[in-house]
């Protein structure tokens, strides 16, 4: 079975939407990182939010440069869980249709690579809860960016993970990835 592998950037703060503080921090071992990420992935998995931003942003960048990751989020597998997204402009993008955890049992119980979603909101925890999120990896960058957390408040979300992994980078980046616990 496939793996469902959350990536998300965040701030000290909490602050995960728009990401553009991340360049400053987006050295080699950011890039060496995120393309191993990127390399064990065929597939992505986005709620809307995350698809207007990165539907908006990574068409307009250069494929030919390897070094921007255009030509691997232009080009691969793309899932967009919304329930009002009706016609995906972005290459080889698929809306899912019906029920979101059948949506994702299905695309997890088909052959392939890992699953990676970015961001973290409304579709990571009802994926968590039903036992879909093979590990989250928070990207925890030493800036404060003093707007509120979390794009989508998740106020009757609870979870515990186990850490799995830790790597701390020359420029401040913590990448710390844990395991969601059963949740009861």
């Amino acid at each position: 079975m496939r793996k469902l592998i959350n990536s998300t950037y965040i701030t000290l703060d909490g602050v995960i939407e728009n990401p553009m503080w991340t360049g400053p921090y987006f050295d080699e071992e950011a890039m060496s990182l995120a393309g191993a990420q990127t390399d064990e992935a065929d597939a992505m998995l986005m709620g809307r939010a995350t698809y207007d931003g990165m539907s908006a942003a990574w068409p307009t960048m250069d494929e030919s440069d390897p070094t921007t990751g255009a030509a691997y989020f232009n080009n691969v597998r793309k899932y967009v869980a919304s329930t009002t997204l009706t016609n995906p402009t972005w290459n080889n993008t698929e809306v899912l249709q019906g029920d979101l955890v059948e949506a994702v049992t299905a695309l997890k119980a088909q052959e392939g690579r890992n699953i990676i979603q970015y961001g973290f909101g409304s579709v990571t925890a009802q994926l968590i809860r039903a036992g879909l999120v093979d590990e989250v990896r928070f990207w925890i960058h030493p800036v404060l960016e003093g707007t509120a957390s979390l794009t989508v408040p998740l106020t009757d979300f609870k979870a515990s993970f186990d850490l799995v992994d830790t790597r701390v980078h020359k420029s401040g980046v913590i990448v710390a990835s844990y395991r969601p616990k059963a949740i009861a």
